[in-house]
């Protein structure tokens, strides 16, 4: 059991029993690990953290619209090949020079076992996770434009991130270890406060988190506010030296929680009808 048990957190990333043995189930059975859960949760973070627990380097691949699976293994740049022979610069005879690997590519060709962070999956089109697993499940590629192959040493630690956009392919859920990562209550996001801002008055930190959840509970919010935002919030508070009290009375800054305009008249409209009182 101690074998399997690897994955801790680190001393800025809080986990808790179930992330950790998602996590190192994943480990376990190599297979790449789904996480999903609203934005802010710490997603992203979670990939950061496990490749700093495991002392190895992180690949981060941020996923768009138009990523195809085969944009992450590598891409022949014909435009710095042309501008090469047109103005001399660069061995243009060799396409070597020219074939740049993506991160599925890096990741495949490194030394060591690194971690892969496929980032907001769900925002390719419906063919891109099933793609995507085939190569992983491949573990190799050729390079058509060389004929050289890249195969992996090691099978890298795979971790992608959905925000529930849309549904993913039972296939490629199968073949996934999933955690979802819940949003923390207020007593973890103290915690989590306490490791980003250690020095902060405790007062103002309770009038902050109490507040900052109000407003996610507030009806008709359209934008809820994050972790992330939280942070910042406070570390503007504490930047500006509000007080207790300036805080109560005025709630400053609030733009660095609310960010769309509709949300600002919602919490105008709440404090009118005395729905809101600070």
């Amino acid at each position: 059991m101690s074998d399997f048990i690897r994955f801790k957190g680190t001393a800025t990333y809080l986990t808790n029993d179930a992330i950790e043995a998602a996590v190192n189930a994943a480990l376990a059975l190599e297979r790449p690990l789904l996480i999903r859960g609203e934005p802010g949760t710490g997603k992203t973070l979670l990939a950061e953290a496990v490749a700093e627990a495991l002392g190895t380097e992180l690949i981060h691949w941020p996923v768009k619209s138009t990523t195809r699976a085969q944009d992450g293994l590598y891409v022949y740049d014909t435009v710095q090949r042309l501008y090469d022979s047109r103005f001399g610069e660069g061995d243009v005879k060799d396409i070597r020079h020219y074939i740049k690997l993506g991160p599925l590519g890096r990741a495949f060709s490194a030394d060591k076992r690194i971690v892969l962070l496929i980032d907001e999956v769900d925002k390719a089109d419906l063919e891109f996770p099933n793609d995507l697993l085939h190569e992983l499940d491949r573990m190799r590629f050729v390079i058509g434009e060389t004929g050289d192959e890249v195969a992996a040493k090691l099978r890298p630690i795979v971790i992608i991130t959905s925000n529930n956009e849309k549904e993913l392919p039972d296939a490629f859920l199968r073949r996934c270890v999933f955690h979802f990562i819940d949003f923390p209550d207020a007593e973890l996001m103290r915690r989590i406060i306490a490791v980003h801002h250690p020095s902060i008055d405790r007062e103002l930190i309770d009038q902050a988190v109490v507040t900052f959840y109000r407003l996610r509970e507030l009806p008709k919010i359209r934008k809820r506010p994050t972790t992330s935002e939280l942070i910042d919030w406070i570390a503007v508070l504490k930047t500006a030296g509000i007080g207790k009290e300036r805080f109560v009375k005025e709630l400053p800054f609030l733009g660095v929680l609310l960010k769309k305009e509709q949300d600002i008249d919602t919490l105008g409209a709440a404090k009118r009808t005395g729905a809101w009182k600070n």
